[in-house]
């Protein structure tokens, strides 16, 4: 009788096994539907799904970082106090990331068979840097500032190969303006969910964040390596420069030997170049035939969507740092500081996400107009939040500023897609990563060395965008009426 109560477990035991499924049965639930989402219309088989999730651990562990940080370097401290630590920062981190982002590109680009070691290597190096973090966040000490730099270096590494990835893991169901959508999408739920714990952690200890950002970045690690195998592979892919495209007939007859090494499948360099199949020798300045593929080839829709979205993502950058100080010192009407950053950081999360799910609609319609008409809407709406500078507006702004980037992003990747031949189409997504980085580093440092007057910034926002406007409306356009010389939309 005694052992067979023993093997029961006894009334208690059955009673809180029970209790326990019942109280496991909501995560169940959460993580099967998660998956149902991640791996649907072919994303499980091909593998993007386990991209999604783990650019969604991504996400999480980056938010639980910011919230360390951003209580230490600028909630802890008075205002005068705060921007002289964040203009620290800027000087420590985003200075030198300046300077490095252009190198990770094309280093990365040179490293196409360890894509996933790379992954790995970035999350593996922000876990170890949150640790090292955690020791100086309480005080502030300067320590802080270059671990700060590597877990940015780390992060924009990490994003630079994910966007060369995800051609690589397409569905035949689903196109890559829709793919990079679901991935986008992700991650911002991600962040919705980290931001929270963070703040929770935080109230633990300065340093729980990032403790929580380390078992995030551990579990990043070992999931970088569940990606197929197809990821490490780099067959048909070369090198790309991102610049305008011009005529055969006006082409040097020597190119430069970046773009000449894009011809490397076929034997020779640009110059003479030769098609080992049929033996025969190509004069790009007679036929332009069979072209070892490159970006110049493919006119300056892409060349235009770049500089429409370095304008949106300065807006970005500048809107980040320009609004977190000047709410601090002016909140919006009847709110707090902290609540009223809250306000503004909630629009500009939901426009993010609206845009997306925007994006995904779309299906790639008219990337061209749609990115003309988000940079001309930002432009208007950062206008009449200039003249009319309150509280009503600066959500409104902060909100369009999140559609725009994503909706203008979406849009690019739907151009390079489309223009931009899959033998340097992954090498496009990587140097248009780092452009885009550099442009939200601009704007920050922009919004943080501006006084702290509402219609000054706004009107500072204007001028980036009305740039932006100039530079690229029209030639985008132009390209739309005109039409696509090569046009592959999924």
């Amino acid at each position: 009788m005694g052992a067979i109560r023993s093997v029961e477990g006894g009334p208690l035991r059955r009673t809180a096994r029970g209790a326990g499924r019942v109280l496991r049965a909501p995560f169940k639930a959460a993580a099967r539907g998660v998956r149902r989402a991640t791996h649907a219309h072919g994303a499980g088989e091909s593998g993007l799904g386990k991209l999604i999730e783990l650019h969604a651990v991504n996400s999480a562990g980056d938010m639980l970082i910011t919230v360390a940080l951003a209580s230490t370097v600028f909630f802890s401290v008075p205002t005068d106090q705060a921007r002289g630590r964040v203009a620290l920062y800027l000087a420590v981190t985003m200075a030198p990331f300046t300077l490095l982002a252009p190198v990770i590109g094309p280093l990365l680009d040179r490293l196409p068979h360890g894509r996933r070691a790379a992954m790995a290597g970035a999350m593996l190096t922000r876990a170890l840097l949150a640790l090292t973090m955690s020791g100086a966040v309480a005080t502030g000490g300067l320590e802080l500032y270059p671990a700060a730099l590597g877990v940015l270096v780390a992060s924009k590494a990490y994003g630079v190969v994910r966007s060369a990835v995800v051609p690589r893991l397409l569905p035949p169901r689903i196109s890559l303006v829709k793919a990079n959508s679901r991935v986008t999408l992700g991650g911002l739920l991600a962040t919705g969910v980290a931001a929270p714990l963070g703040a929770g952690l935080h109230k633990i200890g300065p340093e729980f964040p990032l403790y929580g950002a380390f078992v995030v970045f551990i579990l990043g690690t070992v999931l970088s390596f569940s990606l197929p195998h197809k990821v490490d592979s780099a067959k048909g892919e070369a090198r790309a420069r991102l610049v305008s495209g011009e005529p055969p007939s006006h082409r040097p007859r020597r190119a430069p030997a970046l773009t000449r090494k894009a011809g490397r499948t076929g034997g020779r360099g640009w110059n003479g170049w030769k098609d080992r199949k049929n033996g025969k020798r190509n004069d790009p300045g007679k036929t332009g035939r069979n072209r070892p593929p490159g970006l110049r080839t493919v006119g300056s829709s892409v060349l235009h969507a770049l500089q429409a979205n370095s304008a949106l993502r300065m807006l970005s950058g500048f809107l980040t740092f320009f609004l977190a100080f000047l709410l601090r010192v002016h909140p919006l009407d009847g709110l707090s500081p902290a609540f009223s950053l809250g306000v503004v950081a909630a629009a500009a999360g939901a426009g993010n996400a609206l845009g997306t799910a925007i994006g995904a609609l779309l299906r790639s319609r008219g990337p061209e107009k749609t990115i003309a008409l988000v940079l001309t809407v930002s432009l208007g709406t950062a206008v009449v939040t200039a003249v009319f500078y309150g509280a009503f507006f600066v959500v409104v702004v902060a909100a369009v500023a999140g559609i725009s980037q994503a909706l203008g992003k979406q849009s690019l990747d739907s151009l390079i897609q489309r223009d931009v031949p899959e033998a340097v189409r992954t090498s496009a997504f990587a140097r248009s990563e780092t452009l885009l980085q550099m442009s939200w580093v601009v704007g920050g440092a922009i919004g943080i060395l501006l006084p702290l007057n509402g219609t000054l910034g706004m009107a500072v926002a204007s001028a980036v965008l009305a740039l932006g406007v100039a530079t690229a409306v029209r030639g985008l356009l132009t390209a739309a009426r005109r039409g696509s010389p090569h046009p592959r939309v999924a």
